[in-house]
């Protein structure tokens, strides 16, 4: 009994080493070293909100049985953290299993690419692969492969200076005043008529200029006349005739002038009179709206004929032939034409900085938006942005101002609720629509704040920069850089960093950022790529010099780690 007993415990033994010894699985751990793993990129990289990787792998003949399979898991580690990729699947040719076929003579080959979200502190990390082979019922685990190390995160480095826009004033410091008024003469004659002086036009003329010359706001700038004739007399004639008529019509305003002791009338230069000649331009445009037969055809005779003789003695046909062109047409061709030219000048920015404090309700929409930015207290500009809203209830850049302070005091949702009391006043106004984007970037909601933005097209530069950001914060790297085509700066020199352009030392360099620690920084991770080292240690240390968190940056930084054990970039660091 005993020796039956011995007997089959022999028999289990061999039984057991003979199942151990067929197991595929073992020759697999035996040979994993001869299995090549490559994860691309390496180190990995963050683009938009998550990490993706690409796993490539090769398998030696004869080394994946044909009735075994695999899963293969990516892990990141990070910290005391682990996040898996989506796990995939690998065969051989007789396996029923799910995934990549491969073949046991030739050995075989795998690609496969998942992606998972970056989450804070995956910048130091190692990607691992773990591989679990089956055969059977029968599982065992490889060894683990570190296929990538660290993280790159440079697009976290995005500068968060979305740019709202002031509804703009129409304040103007001055306005030009034209006072026009006309002088008619008789054929051939220079003599202002007193007929002429009772006109509506000369009597206005000589109202404003004694109100303007009581008005401290009013100044007088010039007075000039041109005077003409009309084309049916000899050349000559007409030319001096013409210089005539604008002298007598400025005698007739000097008087004006002098009798209100309009001091500016004094100046050298004040006065510019000037003779235009037959006035043949003239002739046609009225000729073109007068309701006179066969208009048309006398205006195409009339210009068969150059200037001179010929088309003069036609002319004078024409009068003694039409009448109405000798009694509608001609007459208000012989004329001197006045323009006394003053400039009215608006409140001051003293005058209006004291009516915003003493009566604020005095000053009209477009000087109390100007007088906002007289100032770069926030208090104040609030204060006289709710001035607009009580007075000009209707006007949308009360609200859309007020939200443009609170955001520069970081109230998000107090300005976005200004924002869309702008929208309702003015529907689609791009400036409003841009402000609105810059609320939903801010609070996270990148889709629609790319929509506000995109409808915000035609407000000025800024909404191309904001896009910009937007653009960044996707991973849309090309696209950011067409936003930032007119631009320099910081977020520019990224967004062309990460589009695979190294040379962006010019962008900033030529921008208000450049002594930035952010700026010498973004520099330094450009010499890296590049392997200048010199670009890289010399911009590190300025960006350490101007900011010393940079230091504990640049350690964990895989934009650096093939560097990490240089000697001048540790000086740098530590």
């Amino acid at each position: 009994m005993k020796r039956t007993n011995m007997k089959n415990i022999a028999l289990a033994v061999t039984a057991a080493s003979v199942i151990v010894a067929c197991n595929p699985l073992n020759k697999m751990v035996k040979r994993q070293n001869e299995v090549n793993y490559e994860a691309t990129p390496n180190p990995l990289e963050m683009h938009g909100d998550s990490i993706e990787v690409t796993v490539k792998g090769s398998f030696p003949t004869k080394y994946f049985n044909k009735k075994v399979s695999a899963t293969v898991t990516p892990v990141l580690k990070y910290g005391e953290n682990e996040e898996a990729f989506k796990p995939f699947g690998l065969k051989g040719e007789d396996s029923e299993a799910e995934g990549t076929t491969i073949p046991y003579e030739a050995g075989g080959s795998f690609s496969y690419t998942a992606k998972i979200p970056y989450k804070d502190g995956m910048d130091v990390a190692e990607l691992e692969l773990r591989v679990t082979g089956k055969y059977k019922e029968k599982t065992k685990d490889l060894d683990p492969v570190k296929a990538a190390d660290g993280t790159i995160i440079t697009p976290k480095l995005v500068r968060s200076e979305d740019k709202t826009i002031l509804g703009a004033d129409k304040f103007v410091k001055f306005v030009m005043v034209d006072n026009k008024a006309v002088i008619n003469f008789l054929v051939k004659s220079a003599v202002v008529r007193p007929s002429e002086l009772s006109d509506e036009d000369i009597k206005a003329l000589k109202e404003k200029i004694a109100e303007y010359v009581n008005n401290p706001k009013m100044e007088f700038i010039s007075l000039n006349i041109d005077g003409y004739a009309s084309p049916e007399g000899e050349i000559e004639l007409n030319t001096n005739l013409a210089e005539d008529r604008a002298k007598a019509a400025g005698k007739v305003v000097e008087r004006f002038l002098k009798k209100y002791k309009v001091e500016a009338a004094n100046n050298e230069g004040f006065y510019k009179y000037q003779g235009k000649g037959e006035d043949w331009e003239g002739f046609k445009a009225k000729m073109n709206t007068s309701n006179i037969a066969d208009k048309d055809m006398i205006i195409r005779i009339l210009e068969s004929y150059p200037k001179g003789y010929r088309r003069q003695l036609e002319i004078q046909n024409l009068a003694a032939t039409y009448k109405e062109v000798a009694e509608k047409i001609l007459p208000e061709l012989r004329r001197a034409e006045i323009n006394l030219v003053t400039k009215l000048h608006s409140k001051t920015d003293e005058e209006i900085n004291a009516l915003i404090d003493s009566n604020p309700d005095s000053l009209t929409v477009e000087e109390l938006l100007y007088g906002a930015t007289l100032t770069n207290d926030l208090g104040r500009k609030l204060t006289i942005y709710k001035h607009v809203i009580r007075l000009y209830p209707n006007d949308w850049r009360g609200p859309n101002n007020v939200g443009y302070v609170y955001l520069l005091q970081n109230k998000v949702s107090e300005a976005q609720a200004e924002f869309e009391k702008a929208d309702k006043l003015s529907p689609n106004n791009p400036v409003v629509q841009n402000n609105l984007g810059v609320c939903a970037r801010l609070q996270g909601d990148i889709a629609k704040a790319e929509e506000y933005y995109k409808a915000a097209n035609g407000a000025g530069p800024e909404v191309n920069e904001n896009l910009g950001i937007v653009y960044i914060i996707k991973g849309d790297y090309a696209s950011a850089v067409s936003a930032y085509s007119n631009s320099k700066g910081f977020n520019a020199a990224l967004a062309n960093l990460l589009n695979g352009n190294i040379d962006i030392a010019a962008i900033i360099d030529n921008s208000d950022d450049k002594d930035d620690a952010d700026a010498y920084y973004l520099k330094a991770i450009a010499g890296a790529r590049s392997g200048n080292t010199d670009m890289l240690i010399n911009n590190l240390k300025s960006a350490i010099a101007k900011d010393a968190s940079f230091k504990e940056k640049a350690k964990r930084d895989a934009e650096f780690i093939k560097f990490r054990d240089n000697t001048e970039f540790q000086a740098a660091v530590n």
